[in-house]
């Protein structure tokens, strides 16, 4: 099979507490850097509203596009539904399009950084993945025309229309649909694949030595904080990735029309240029809920039988999730269904209509927790655990006994001690010491960018030198010596680190806003400079910022288009 993969703003220094007010951004007051307005024809075509075409007889989506990596180190891209009454499959289509068309470039560098060459030196490897992949997507076409009335596989459709209409908007074309074989095999389709092609390299056995994931490896940090008398409610998320995808974008797309029913008809997220899940899964919607994530490795090689074509991917399931569930525990249901075991996470929850400042928490409904591993999910209701510890931390390691068993954690227990530990690893250790510290988002933001790994005693480990970037909430693996020895590869230099942190509020989450810093923590660590890393050479990064030294953001999304046009 034929491989694809080629062999409003300003930045503010105090954060707001509660009722407190951001200051307004630039971007709310300036044009975007570009518009685009996708139409249907007088013969039923969608096509690019120019400004000389005039057989375009209802607008469907406007997208608007900023720019801002070099100043901010975020890219901002609104996305709107503009007709009430067009079909979904055409409203994703347009959407998909519009986001191709307005971010193309972007979108090019971003897939340059992380996706081309991806298949160089692993044929054999890409042609079961390819196989799979195209297996998968069938299998989920005729669900969809078997189930036309389904919302689970409306949903599904929904977004496989919008990821056609993205590719056909960024390959400038939108009378021209990919094949099946094609499409998933399309460059824009494995951007989707980011999260869930972890588990596919361990299934089909990608060659050791390109798996980018050192053994050990984390995938972000996350912090849930109730403040003393129920002040406020925080919700706080940092990557953890290869400092390649440092291309960062935060995106809105607007799907309320007239007649829509779908809770989550509105999201606000973190994520990359081109991909339409968020990825590392900071996600806001419409319907309250304020949904993150962070992986959960599966060391369990006897579950990848569970890993079938005949499921939904994670990156699809995460989206049907947030636009169907309007409470934490429908969420959960929704996501659980088709398990297809890759992208395996700690989701946690927050349904933010269960929460007013300064008012008593009921018992339930307001944190919700899943793990997934192949063939299991576990979901359960954890309020209880916030009220008590007033706090709930996710750093890579399951809660659940159930799952934490299943992934086959204890061995490297018994070989490497606490580090695997979900009680006794250093994040939790770090959480516990300092999350009553968090007095408001000012020192939120200090806990989730901290590192100070060479003073810190809980970065120490059995290491020489006796500690690593890795053991903290904002890890800086690239300040490891390259010439250090550890006992794992997780803890040694590695191109991986903390590569942002979002983080929300009560009042914040009004208008599904958030604060967002973009780049590795400094301060007192280094800044992050592609100039001097010594991952310059290796490490894919045009686009990029040279250095990454920015403070934090809040961005205010324009008001929706307030007239519909036919």
């Amino acid at each position: 099979m034929l491989l694809l993969f080629i062999c409003c703003i300003t930045a503010f220094n105090e954060a707001s507490s509660v009722g407190e007010k951001y200051p307004e951004v630039r971007a709310s007051h300036r044009n975007p850097e570009r518009e685009v307005v996708v139409c249907l024809s007088l013969d039923g075509q969608i096509q690019r509203r120019d400004g000389g075409t005039t057989n375009c007889v209802r607008d469907i989506v406007k997208a608007e596009f900023i720019n801002s990596i070099n100043s901010t180190g975020w890219a901002f891209i609104n996305v709107d539904a503009l007709d009430e009454h067009v079909a979904d499959y055409t409203l994703a289509y347009a959407a998909g399009f519009a986001e191709g068309e307005v971010s193309r470039d972007l979108i090019k560098m971003h897939l340059q950084n992380t996706v081309f060459n991806y298949c160089k030196g692993a044929q054999e490897y890409c042609e079961r993945l390819s196989i799979f992949l195209l297996k998968n997507f069938l299998w989920m076409k005729a669900k969809i025309r078997t189930n036309p009335d389904d919302a689970y596989w409306k949903q599904v459709n929904f977004t496989l229309n919008q990821l056609e209409g993205l590719v056909a908007g960024y390959d400038g074309d939108p009378t021209y649909v990919e094949s099946p074989n094609d499409l998933t095999v399309h460059p824009i389709y494995m951007l989707q694949l980011a999260g869930d092609v972890e588990d596919l390299e361990a299934k089909f056995k990608r060659p050791p030595h390109l798996i980018s994931r050192a053994f050990g490896s984390g995938h972000c940090s996350a912090l849930i904080k109730l403040l003393d008398s129920n002040e406020d409610l925080l919700f706080s998320h940092v990557t953890w990735t290869s400092y390649s995808r440092m291309l960062k974008m935060q995106k809105r797309y607007s799907f309320k029309v007239g007649r829509s029913t779908n809770p989550g008809h509105t999201v606000t997220l973190s994520g990359y240029p081109g991909t339409l899940a968020s990825n590392e899964d900071f996600v806001l919607t419409s319907a309250k809920l304020a949904i993150l994530e962070t992986t959960i490795s599966n060391y369990n090689e006897s579950s990848f039988k569970f890993i079938t074509s005949t499921s939904v991917l994670t990156w699809i399931r995460s989206q049907v999730a947030h636009r169907s569930a309007n409470t934490a525990v429908s969420w959960a249901k929704t996501f659980a269904r088709f398990n297809s075991g890759t992208y395996n996470n700690q989701w946690s929850i927050i349904d933010y209509k269960k929460f007013s400042p300064h008012k008593p928490l009921r018992s339930t409904g307001l944190l919700h927790v899943l793990e997934q591993l192949p063939g299991l999910i576990k979901h359960s209701d954890l309020t209880h655990v916030l009220i008590e510890q007033k706090y709930w931390a996710s750093y890579n390691v399951p809660y659940f006994s159930s799952i934490f068993n299943r992934s086959g954690s204890w061995k490297f227990v018994e070989k490497f001690g606490d580090w695997f530990t979900y009680e006794r690893n250093p994040r939790a250790l770090i959480f516990a010491r300092d999350q009553s510290t968090v007095a408001d988002m000012k020192t939120l933001r200090k806990l989730m960018r901290s590192n100070d790994y060479q003073h810190d005693p809980l970065s120490r480990c059995n290491c020489t030198p006796p500690y690593s970037g890795e053991n903290a909430i904002s890890c800086r693996s690239d300040l490891n010596p390259p010439n250090g020895t550890y006992p794992f590869p997780a803890l040694g230099f590695r191109d991986h680190g903390a590569t942002d942190m979002k983080a929300t509020n009560f009042s914040l989450m009004a208008t599904q806003l958030f604060e967002g810093i973009s780049g590795p923590t400094y301060n007192p660590l280094p800044i992050f400079d592609w100039n001097t890393t010594p991952l310059k050479e290796n490490v894919s990064h045009i686009g990029q910022p040279l250095q990454f030294r920015f403070p934090p953001v809040v961005h205010r999304w324009p008001s929706r288009p307030s007239s519909l046009r036919y």
